[in-house]
């Protein structure tokens, strides 16, 4: 017995324009994309998951910017310039500095955009950008390809080095998150390569570097090399992968103080979910996609022991939203009663929760509703987070209210 849903495929962003009303009277209806058998789905250890609680601090946002073309990402570059760079959907990289904007990369020529979920996806700037020059960028080529390359501002951004290209069987779930982590290394987010149930089980496959995090050295061998502490070194799997069984990691992010990383692990039928790997982690954490959605069984065709999987710290079904959102967690210093919160959001609601471990346990909130089509959240150097709205072009600032 199957069931055909009407999903909406996106990587918790990306809905053109021209379907924006559409999607906002019915939110699940919004593109008939793939026939998903149903399946009767089983709550796994809810007491592993996050309590709602009442929220901790009063929040409200500030717009200050705007005027950008389908935005994706914030992001300053750790150079003391005070420069923001906003990512657009079309191959853009706008850099704005006390309101004044100018194009800083434009590879429109080498991007594919015009599906849904493709595009240029994010930017990560060198720990050394300030002194080497040397940046990162995530997207989609003119074939369909996920491409991570390297440029330099010092060159004028001329010359492109193509380190990684990963062919997507389908045209969704590209992932698209750069970040470079405490150790040094870039960590890179892909997704399952689409359709829907993760037919190909790409998630659970080590062999395949779809649906991972992926982590490299970029300081060491040409293009890259392999740190020698992955998990799959010298061992079953790609080399590159450092955690696996995901869906679609659209954004994730490095607490500032700490070093532990939050995956915002986009769902399939009903659920969404953060999931947490903390600092000292050895990598190799199997995050339990397609075996899992959130903290439900949704195929487990193997019968894979679910206590050795990592589950989440904290689900949402779809009765709250359809595509999760990752943010940062705050360090800033205008909100001491906020520091170690977790933002996240989600694209299809706008609404903005928090997130925080307090005394061992995981507890959420439900912070703010906005009417926001939020396609990312982004961080300065002094720990202030924003959201970036894909409709309207706006950033806003998230500002104790």
């Amino acid at each position: 017995m199957s069931k055909k849903f009407k999903i909406i495929f996106i990587t918790g962003i990306i809905l053109g324009s021209s379907i924006y009303i559409m999607f906002r009277n019915e939110l699940r209806a919004g593109i008939e994309f793939a026939k998903i058998p149903f399946i009767a789905q089983r709550e796994i250890s809810p007491s592993r998951k996050a309590v709602e609680v009442k929220p901790w601090g009063a929040v409200s946002l500030e717009k200050v910017y705007s005027g950008f073309k389908e935005p994706l990402y914030l992001v300053e570059a750790n150079d003391n310039t005070g420069n923001i760079y906003v990512v657009e959907k079309g191959g853009k990289i706008v850099s704005i500095n006390k309101g004044i904007k100018t194009t800083f990369l434009d590879i429109s020529d080498k991007v594919r955009d015009r599906e849904y979920e493709r595009g240029l996806l994010s930017v990560a700037f060198h720990p050394n950008f300030q002194n080497n020059g040397r940046y990162f960028v995530y997207y989609t080529d003119v074939k369909g390809a996920v491409i991570v390359s390297e440029f330099n501002s010092a060159t004028g951004n001329q010359n492109e080095k193509v380190l990684l290209k990963i062919s997507q069987p389908y045209s969704n779930h590209n992932g698209g998150q750069l970040a470079f982590g405490p150790d040094g290394y870039l960590y890179i987010g892909t997704g399952d390569g689409g359709a829907g149930g993760d037919h190909l089980n790409n998630g659970q496959n080590k062999l395949t570097l779809l649906g991972k995090i992926l982590r490299i050295d970029v300081n060491s061998e040409d293009p890259y090399g392999i740190p020698p502490d992955n998990p799959c070194v010298d061992k079953t799997g790609e080399d590159e992968i450092w955690a696996y069984g995901l869906r679609n990691p659209w954004r994730f992010s490095f607490d500032p103080k700490t070093g532990d990383l939050y995956t915002a692990n986009v769902g399939q039928n009903e659920w969404e979910e953060i999931n947490f790997q903390p600092a000292n982690s050895k990598g190799g954490e199997n995050y339990g996609w397609r075996i899992l959605e959130g903290f439900h069984t949704f195929k487990n065709d193997n019968e894979t022991n679910i206590n050795t999987l990592t589950m989440p710290v904290m689900e949402y079904n779809h009765s709250e939203g359809c595509s999760v959102i990752g943010g940062y967690v705050y360090r800033g210093d205008q909100y001491k009663e906020l520091d170690g919160t977790y933002f996240f959001g989600d694209f299809c609601t706008g609404t903005i929760w928090g997130l925080r471990n307090r005394n061992g346990e995981w507890e959420f909130a439900d912070f703010l509703k906005t009417e926001h089509m939020i396609s990312s959240f982004g961080i300065d150097q002094s720990g202030n987070i924003y959201i970036v709205d894909f409709k309207s072009g706006d950033i806003y600032e998230i500002v104790p209210n």
